[in-house]
């Protein structure tokens, strides 16, 4: 074919260069089990307007969070974005999740990005952060190898609070890296005992809060332990709006913070792209993963910013690096920043305390429901409720209602059976009292 660029004469040099023997060979290392045995089952190529017309169909049997009553949480929450935020972020200046390769070039992007880093140390009470990380989950696996670093320890305790995603992202980073994960029994009921745990050769306890199950607990104690054993708090974030009513991580003494700041600018789009978040201590500053930007003046003392640290392995060599993430969300970063400026630090708690009341007006009224209990006694936007049978059939049951009422604990931990009964149900500013009511009457039908 004409628009192909190699001939079969350019790809047996390249083979004979590299000592394979044929194309095959290249994936000698791929186990066969995750090889295609033939073509995908797909049609041959149509035109342009038939392909849009297919897609649109298949996107149709979504079931949007827009469209109907949802209460969709564990990770990834639907709030209002101000329509500034869209235009804005799709200017052509903007319109790039790349960190430009001449930096100083692009002192817009690298203003915003400044910004961002500045709004992120003030929400989590820390004092450094970096340009972005992918989204929440490689942020806590960045956030242990940090850690390990630092201590020069190996051993990592995973709290039962942490998101399984998460947990399963770090504990895949982590075998490669030589490293000891002690992951907890999931904390259903927020009294894990996870202080006797330390030890001398911990290198950082990761917890989550609020937890996956929605608790809400007062770190302070931890830190203290950990820091008594000579080892690191890592707090993870999965609810960015909790920050305007919870206090900061910072202040509970965390060492590392990593969350997901998803919920700022960046819709739930059937989980991405989001972005991830990182801060830390200053002392722990040269331990940053990404890249950091700076402000300072130029030889006319104008105001100019500068990629002040870049740990990744494109800029340094690559036994120095921190970390291999080679590039950070930042157009997700942008929305993120443009959003929270326009809400200001008033509007910002504002939400927050609008989206507690609404879960705790959903709580009452769940509660009330017969055969359904609330397991917990603190939560922020989310919170964990026990149905009389598996949750995963009930939601299946509400979905065909045209209702997303919540996500069962179930499709995140499958293999544990005492949890299938379980139900994380989220409330945000995007919840009307007609949406609470559908999921009540929908729950006393289905349970009848």
């Amino acid at each position: 074919m004409r628009y192909l660029p190699l001939t079969d004469t350019n790809r047996r040099e390249m083979l004979d260069v590299i000592g394979a023997g044929s194309i095959e060979d290249l994936f000698c290392d791929v186990p066969e089990a995750a090889r295609l045995k033939g073509p995908l089952d797909l049609p041959n190529s149509v035109d342009e307007q038939t392909v849009e017309t297919a897609l649109r169909s298949l996107a149709n049997k979504n079931l949007s969070p827009s469209n109907v009553p949802s209460f969709l949480g564990a990770g990834i929450y639907r709030h209002h974005i101000p329509a500034a935020v869209d235009h804005l972020i799709q200017r052509g200046e903007f319109l790039t999740a790349y960190t430009p390769y001449q930096p100083e070039v692009s002192q817009g992007t690298l203003q915003a990005m400044f910004e961002f880093q500045t709004q992120v140390t003030m929400l989590t009470g820390m004092e450094v952060a970096n340009a972005s990380l992918y989204d929440g989950a490689t942020a806590c696996a960045e956030a242990v190898l940090m850690a390990q670093r630092v201590t020069r320890r190996n051993k990592a305790i995973l709290s039962g609070a942490l998101h399984p995603h998460y947990r399963e992202v770090t504990e895949t980073s982590a075998r490669f890296m030589g490293s000891n994960m002690i992951a907890c029994a999931p904390d259903q009921n927020g009294d894990e005992d996870i202080i006797s745990l330390i030890d001398e050769e911990t290198a950082c306890v990761v917890v989550q809060n609020p937890g996956f199950f929605g608790h809400v607990r007062d770190l302070s104690p931890l830190s203290e332990a950990c820091h008594d054993k000579g080892a690191l708090l890592v707090v993870i974030v999965t609810e960015i709006f909790s920050l305007g009513a919870v206090k900061s991580p910072g202040d509970m003494g965390a060492d590392i913070v990593a969350a997901e700041g998803q919920s700022l600018g960046n819709s739930a789009g059937f989980g991405g792209p989001t972005v991830g978040l990182m801060a830390v201590r200053q002392k722990f500053l040269r331990q940053l993963p990404g890249r950091l930007v700076g402000q300072t003046v130029d030889a006319d003392g104008r105001r100019g910013f500068v990629l002040t640290l870049s740990t990744r392995e494109q800029h340094i060599r690559r036994e120095k690096a921190t970390s291999n993430i080679c590039t950070n969300a930042g157009l997700c970063a942008l929305a993120f920043t443009i959003h929270l400026s326009q809400l200001g630090e008033a509007g910002f708690t504002g939400i927050a305390k609008l989206n507690h009341a609404r879960a705790v007006q959903l709580a009452e009224r769940l509660s009330a429901v017969a055969g359904i209990s609330i397991l917990n006694d603190t939560f922020f936007n989310e919170f964990t409720i026990a149905l009389p049978g598996p949750a995963a059939g009930v939601i299946d049951e509400l979905a065909a209602k045209d209702l997303l009422g919540g996500v069962p604990v179930s499709r995140l931990y499958p293999s544990d059976s005492e949890l299938e009964n379980l139900l994380l149900v989220a409330a945000t500013e995007t919840t009307t009292d007609a949406d609470m009511q559908a999921l009540i009457d929908g729950l006393m039908e289905v349970l009848k």
